[in-house]
């Protein structure tokens, strides 16, 4: 049995994961779904102090609190941001990196510039809502960037998809312990379409992993593909059991 943290994206939620969560579990592994401050069911949380940091600490906050330790920790998209930072922090309690159609970042780098045609395009829909700046709101254009192209999977996911504090994406990631983390296995799954866009210095680096998926589906993959990426997922587990690391 693993544990798995999923860490969600921008505009989304901890709810994205249900359906991939609820295949893990049947497999009998531990599974986490934690929501981002200020996002989906803490939108109530949302203030202008939000940013990376902010949501860094909410998963090494679960990770202390729920005394997780060698952990898959996955992060789709901007959780790609997200977990780089929290295994920066809590190393020890970090067995395995997950980028699920994500940002792989370095010490210094913001989303902005990671992924800066993206998020320009998302900053044209910028408003500013009770002192925060938001982008990527469910009514936008950005929500067909996710790629859900079934019907009930859209009409299951858009209303649940809440906008996201433009300072999360603008702010660089600090890192201390860059070499270590870069020493964690980690896996990457990428979603074609997704690669068919990246420029070749991305390319080369979310192929640069330990194991390497590609998925002919939507930016969301968890959703329009969970049996799929669930596969994967047990499949990287199956293959670090039979061949352990020493770090």
């Amino acid at each position: 049995m693993a544990t798995f943290v999923l860490v969600h994206g921008g505009g989304h939620g901890g709810w994205c994961y249900q359906p991939l969560a609820r295949i893990l579990r049947a497999e009998g592994h531990e599974v986490y779904c934690p929501t981002l401050t200020g996002l989906a069911d803490r939108s109530h949380l949302l203030n202008p102090s939000i940013n990376l940091d902010t949501h860094i600490e909410d998963v090494v906050k679960l990770l202390f609190y729920e005394d997780l330790c060698d952990v898959y920790l996955a992060g789709h998209s901007y959780g790609g941001m997200v977990i780089t930072g929290v295994a920066d922090r809590a190393l020890d309690r970090v067995g395995h990196l997950v980028f699920l159609d994500a940002a792989h970042p370095r010490n210094g780098e913001a989303l902005t510039t990671s992924a800066k045609a993206l998020m320009d395009e998302a900053y044209k829909q910028a408003r500013v809502v009770d002192g925060v700046e938001l982008v990527l709101f469910p009514e936008s254009d950005s929500v067909r960037h996710y790629g859900i192209s079934d019907a009930a999977q859209l009409a299951w996911a858009q209303p649940r998809l809440t906008p996201h504090p433009w300072a999360c994406f603008s702010q660089p990631l600090r890192l201390e312990n860059e070499d270590a983390v870069r020493k964690l296995p980690r896996t990457s799954i990428n979603c074609t379409p997704i690669l068919k866009i990246r420029q070749p210095e991305f390319v080369a680096r979310v192929t640069d992993a330990d194991h390497v998926f590609e998925i002919d589906t939507g930016h969301d993959l968890m959703i329009t593909e969970p049996r799929a990426v669930a596969d994967m997922l047990i499949e990287v587990v199956r293959r670090e059991e039979t061949s352990p690391r020493t770090r």
